[in-house]
């Protein structure tokens, strides 16, 4: 069994992914805009990370923009047994800005580059990208927008929703429209604010895929988890993924990373067992403000 087995797997769709997929944001140039500085060693990360049994993508046309579709098209065309998820709902603007795009004009702007940049003829899970607050959900309606997108799945072009920085209620709005298979938010080991909704979807069958897993939180601010670490000789980033899937079964992983080496320790934390000594200190985390 591979270390990716070990943590199991979990159906986003009609598909079963592994829980530890990966990233690709950071595949793009700095402030994820533009090529990156490696483009040769980008297209080995892509390829080492399938190899070694990822079969689950994170990704979107806004990175670069369309700088790492295309870089995923070219390491990895034709797929095989690989589930890529995007998202759609921003623009970059030529100062590397984040912009919301979210007519459905620029929604079905956005599908079709997804498709061409990909090589694809269906996208298998976009999800809408909610740009109330570029860096928390907030409140507010998503109708026209899933709405849009929902007609792009009747026609064809895509096979499952999602959404991205969504509250519990558009989770709510949203599946009065559509059926979603996936929620990805900002959620962490000091971040917990998803907590009962993470729950509540797994009771359904949904994913939840937590982004940035260490996002806003530097594992060395907090001695808790340096301590649980040492302890288990693993890393700090180790320690915090291996909590995430130790957390509920439907929390599918995307660490993200330009380096072979850092992605061969981001996919070893699958195999990681945290005892319960070490969950319990970890789950005071949040409590006690990165402590």
């Amino acid at each position: 069994m591979t270390d990716l087995q070990t943590a199991g797997s979990f159906a986003l769709g009609d598909r079963p992914v592994r829980r530890m997929g990966y990233g690709a944001m950071q595949l793009a140039g700095p402030g994820v805009f533009g090529p990156p500085r490696d483009r040769a060693a980008a297209l080995a990360v892509l390829r080492a990370a399938v190899e070694a049994g990822v079969n689950h993508i994170d990704t979107s046309d806004f990175y670069g923009p369309h700088v790492t579709n295309q870089l995923i098209r070219e390491a990895l065309h034709p797929y095989r047994d690989l589930t890529i998820v995007t998202k759609v709902g921003a623009v970059r603007g030529s100062d590397a800005s984040w912009n919301p795009a979210q007519s459905p004009e620029e929604l079905t702007r956005a599908v079709h580059d997804n498709l061409r940049n990909l090589g694809l003829d269906v996208l298998d899970v976009v999800n809408l990208r909610i740009m109330g607050d570029v860096h928390a959900p907030s409140e507010g309606s998503i109708e026209e927008p899933f709405t849009a997108l929902a007609q792009l799945q009747r026609q064809g072009l895509i096979r499952h929703l999602g959404l991205s920085n969504a509250t519990a209620a558009q989770v709510v709005q949203a599946r009065r429209i559509a059926p979603i298979v996936c929620v990805q938010n900002h959620y962490n080991l000091a971040h917990r604010a998803d907590d009962a909704l993470i729950d509540e979807l797994g009771g359904q069958g949904i994913a939840y895929v937590p982004f940035f897993p260490l996002g806003g939180f530097s594992p060395l601010q907090s001695g808790i988890l340096t301590r649980v670490a040492q302890r288990l000789e693993a890393t700090p980033m180790q320690v915090a993924l291996a909590w995430l899937l130790a957390r509920a079964p439907n929390l599918l992983l995307i660490p993200g990373t330009s380096s072979p080496a850092h992605l061969r320790e981001n996919l070893a934390a699958a195999a990681l067992a945290l005892p319960a000594d070490a969950m319990a200190e970890l789950d005071g985390i949040a409590a006690e403000g990165h402590a």
